[in-house]
């Protein structure tokens, strides 16, 4: 069983047998304005046949640009700008400024002001985070602007802004100062026990690559020094048209899409770009080293690691079919692996066996262990004996025909559903013909490819790919992370090893695949109630044992069903004597059917597209699942046996304790996680049902108590059915009345639990401080109001609106006037089930000696909203972002399973949606102050301070 995530690497990494001729630069039957000079498309050069939908160009100075029709979401459009150029090309002095660059950017160019960027993208629709984005890496920076709609108006300014961020940009010395806070905020932010690991692994096995000592964030010392004039020398040196390629895709015709392209590029110009400098070195002979790397929150791991020249595989047919093969021959051994950690008793966690790029400096094998702490030793010994059975004795018919299935069925997905290929999914793929050099065939092309290679896809081909390929683990890089050091420390780490690697390997004998047993659930069930949603024309179905069915029938992703499935209960089962009731809900899967374990199914249902989850929600639990056309019935079998015939079987148990044991072991690591742990025991004025209870409880936890609390509600709980996508509706009907139609009868409607107590909000408004083990640096400040629930629709859009016009605010005082923070939050959440409760949340994460000044900036920005109208400027920042996303809510069938899932049980959301975007529209900055002085008075904030653990207050 394989969820459809696998598609995206295949469509790429799998080749097959079928020979096209490249087309020419600006294909698609258009004639380009082509410069023959700068890198050449990988498609040049490859046997494999490029999609013809795109367009592909390069202007006279060098920049070359891809574009493409595509209509899902209809009326949209995303633009991405990527430079070839990254942390990688800082000299020593300059680690960071790449990144700072790219925080520069949004910091004043030629014909944008400092500060009216983000602005301008707000008024024109664009969320700041969601639609406007950066990202800077060790080889290039991307710049990404998701545009809600399609007209040129739009494009045109989006246009405009990417060619300022190339060749315009001012990096003013003011501007460069302001920044340089925000910068630094986010270097603390990312200063975590992970992001140290990652650092001390990386330096462990390549300890004298250049790579390793350029990451993005750079180092406090170049930031500190960072100057106008040494950003300005880098920003010149590579952003220059050369290193720069613009990806278009949305609802736009590409001919004149392309002609703004070159209306707005054409007079760029700049110097050749310097090449990139490499990645390394790293020595392949490089082996017997081994590290100890020690932190409370770490889990413990050994990770076992040989190096191997790099060497370069062009993409072609014959590399996509050595890729196959490997894909085939890793993904058995980690099968064998994930089979050893799903046993009751398992030797490790989990376990991962692979060869990937180190850059071109290298190719590094890894054999890596996951163990509860203290079990390194039984878990080396048994992942090291599993990945030596595998390529000395090679791999059954019964795991190539597992894996073979699992992506023989999603590249016909892939093939099936391409016509609904999305915005992002297109420019990911243009993208990765510029930064992998990957040639983006069609889907169709690539199942042509694969169904022809299928029959040469053997164990003994898997075997020698992945031989061929992997560095043998002889005298291995050895490293260990966790908590406490091993027991005999590093003599021990490799002694244990050795004597793995020495041990008689013992041949295993595959089991006998099973057939799926949950096909008959009884009779079918008989529909009582038909009708058709008046507006919408969402279909709502009963059946004579009380479950409800909602269905839309959709076109916008071909091949492609949602699935979700609600029976009542959820966390409201959970009691103050017993807070704790449901919480194994969502480890349920864990536990396998009564007729196969969690490891069974994944082979039984090889090369089916499912779901297989159960989520713990305030009145409901409930499944989600994205399934294909064919595989519907199969997806609902699969659901209603875990709800009718769960396994309980003790291996999930065992999953569970040890997620439980690492989470509290990472309790306090970062201001987020101490502050997520307290939180509720302060809100709730100390209520069980919403704090974190001791360890002890969750330990003792075990599948028969969960049953005794839950089967009640498994069995007659009112069970409420959304589909959403591609499926003939008469067919879904009966598929659904075999299966839940066909249970025995259900309560009619999900419980409002009157009675119940509500949920609690404190009345103590003494400040609270937690502390954490983190940097000492590093505070985070909250602040939290209690408000209402949901039952008044124009209420919840008021403060809706509330949120974003203080997260506006915030963002224009603590990071860009202030450069205290680097993403201050805002949040409004309005309870559908506890009434009369919500909250109201402003959060920051600052340095220790700003906490008083960062508060106090928050008070102002309070003070100001209550006590002055909001300015119709900021009230339009605010507020489209919100209509562009209500305008194109139901281009997709994520918006559409929102109004689906509850459309009997819950109808008035479908009314508070037809009436939002009027509502919204009619919305001023009046309300918005209104709802400002009725619930953000700052002296009523539960006011929570999250200081490291040597500091006792807070700077006053």
């Amino acid at each position: 069983m394989r969820y459809p995530k696998l598609l995206a690497c295949l469509l790429f990494l799998l080749p097959l047998p079928v020979l096209a001729q490249a087309p020419k630069t600006g294909s698609a039957g258009h004639k380009a304005p082509l410069h023959d000079t700068g890198p050449a498309w990988a498609f040049a050069t490859s046997d494999i046949p490029v999609d013809p939908d795109f367009r592909f160009g390069r202007l006279a100075n060098g920049m070359r640009y891809i574009l493409r029709h595509n209509a899902t979401p209809a009326g949209t459009g995303v633009v991405r700008l990527d430079i070839e150029a990254g942390s990688l090309d800082e000299a020593s002095e300059e680690r960071g400024l790449a990144h700072f660059l790219e925080h520069m950017a949004f910091n004043g160019s030629r014909r944008v002001p400092e500060g009216q960027m983000i602005p301008l993208l707000e008024r024109n629709g664009l969320a700041f985070g969601a639609d406007t984005n950066a990202s800077t890496s060790f080889k290039r920076t991307t710049y990404k602007l998701d545009l809600p709609r399609n007209d040129m108006t739009l494009l045109d300014t989006a246009l405009m802004l990417m060619r300022e961020t190339a060749g315009e940009l001012t990096i003013a010395p003011a501007a460069v100062e302001r920044e340089r806070g925000v910068i630094l905020s986010e270097m603390r932010d990312r200063n975590t026990y992970e992001f140290r690991n990652t650092l001390d692994s990386l330096h462990f096995l390549y300890p004298a690559a250049r790579f390793t000592q350029r990451f993005a964030i750079g180092t406090r010392e170049t930031i500190e020094a960072a100057t106008a004039q040494r950003l300005r020398g880098l920003y010149e040196r590579t952003y220059v048209p050369a290193n720069t390629t613009l990806v278009v895709v949305g609802d736009f015709d590409v001919n004149a899409l392309e002609a703004a392209v070159i209306r707005h590029f054409n007079d760029w110009s700049g110097p050749a770009p310097s090449p990139q400098p490499g990645a390394g070195p790293v020595a392949p002979k490089d082996s017997g080293r081994t590290d100890i790397h020690l932190d409370p929150s770490l889990s413990e791991r050994v990770t076992l690691a040989r190096n191997l020249p790099w060497h370069e595989e062009p993409d072609s047919i014959a590399q996509r079919q050595a890729n196959l093969l490997r894909l085939v021959g890793y993904n058995i051994v980690n099968r064998r692996l994930q089979r050893l950690a799903r046993q009751a008793e398992p030797p490790f966690r989990g376990a991962g066996f692979g060869t990937g790029d180190a850059f071109e400096a290298a190719r590094t094998t890894r054999l890596v262990i996951d163990t509860v702490d203290g079990g390194w030793r039984k878990g080396l010994t048994a992942a090291v004996a599993e990945y030596r059975r595998a390529l000395e004795q090679g791999f059954s018919e019964a795991e190539v025909a597992e894996q073979v299935a699992d992506i023989r069925a999603a590249l016909t997905q892939g093939a099936r559903s391409a016509e609904t290929r999305s915005n992002k999914a297109l420019a990911s793929a243009a993208l990765n013909l510029v930064t992998e050099e990957t040639v983006p065939s069609t889907p169709q092309s690539a199942l042509e490819r694969f169904t022809a290679f299928e029959p040469r896809i053997t164990p003994e081909a898997a075997l020698a790919a992945i031989r061929n390929e992997a560095a043998p683990l002889v005298d291995p890089l050895i490293r260990f992370e966790g908590r406490k050091p091993p027991e005999g420390g590093e003599d021990a780490l490799r002694a244990a090893f050795e004597a793995a690697n020495d041990d008689p390997i013992i041949a295993v004998r595959t089991a006998k695949t099973e057939r799926f047993a949950y096909t008959d659930f009884g009779t079918p069930g008989r529909v009582v109630e038909d009708r058709r949603e008046t507006h919408l024309g969402i279909r709502e179905l009963r059946f004579a044992n009380g479950v409800m069915l909602n269905l839309h029938r959709s076109d916008l992703e071909k091949d492609k069903v949602r699935v979700q499935v609600s029976i009542d209960g959820g966390t409201r089962l959970d009691t103050r004597d017993d807070p704790l009731a449901t919480e194994l809900v969502s480890y349920m899967p864990w536990g396998g059917l009564g007729a196969h374990s969690r490891d069974d199914l994944d082979t039984i249902l090889a090369g089916k597209t499912l779901g297989f989850e159960l989520r713990n929600t305030g009145n409901a639990f409930v499944s989600r699942a994205q399934t294909t056309t064919a595989d519907l019935e199969l997806q609902l079998e699969l659901i209603a046996a875990l709800i009718t015939d769960p396994g309980y079987r003790p291996e999930g148990e065992v999953q569970y304790r040890q997620a439980i044991a690492t989470y509290f072991a990472q309790l306090r690591a970062t201001p987020a996680s101490a502050l997520q742990a307290d939180l509720g025991r302060i809100l709730s004025g100390g209520d069980p049902r919403f704090s974190l209870q001791p360890p002890a409880r969750y330990s003792q936890l075990s599948y028969a108590k969960l049953k005794a609390a839950i089967e009640g509600r498994l069995a007659q709980g009112a069970i409420e059915i959304a589909l959403v996508g591609d499926f003939n509706e008469d067919t879904a009907i009966a598929l659904v009345a075999r299966t839940f139609g066909a249970l025995p009868a259900r309560e009619q409607a999900f419980g409002t639990y009157a009675g119940k107590p509500l949920r609690p909000f404190t009345a103590e408004r003494t400040p609270h401080i937690i502390h954490h083990d983190g940097p000492a640096d590093q505070a985070l400040l909250r602040l939290t109001w209690p408000t209402r629930d949901d039952s008044d629709p124009i209420d919840v859009q008021r403060l809706e609106l509330l949120e974003k016009v203080v997260r506006v605010r915030l963002t224009d005082t603590l990071r860009e006037e202030l450069g205290k923070t680097y993403s201050p939050g805002a949040s409004s959440t309005l309870s559908r089930y506890w009434k009369g409760y919500g909250t109201f949340a402003i959060s920051a994460s600052v340095d220790v000696k700003d906490v008083a000044a960062t508060r106090t900036a928050i008070r102002k920005v309070l003070e100001k909203l209550r006590s002055e109208p909001v300015s119709p400027d900021i009230v339009r920042r605010a507020r489209q972002p919100m209509l562009e996303g209500l305008d194109n809510a139901l281009k997709t069938n994520t918006g559409w399973m929102a109004l689906v899932d509850h459309a009997q049980s819950e109808a008035e959301r479908i009314e508070r949606y037809l009436n939002a975007r009027k509502r919204l529209a009619a919305l001023t900055g009046a309300d918005v102050q209104e709802m400002a002085r009725r619930y953000l008075d700052p002296a009523a904030a539960v006011d929570v301070t999250v200081l490291p653990k040597d500091n006792a207050t807070a700077e006053s």
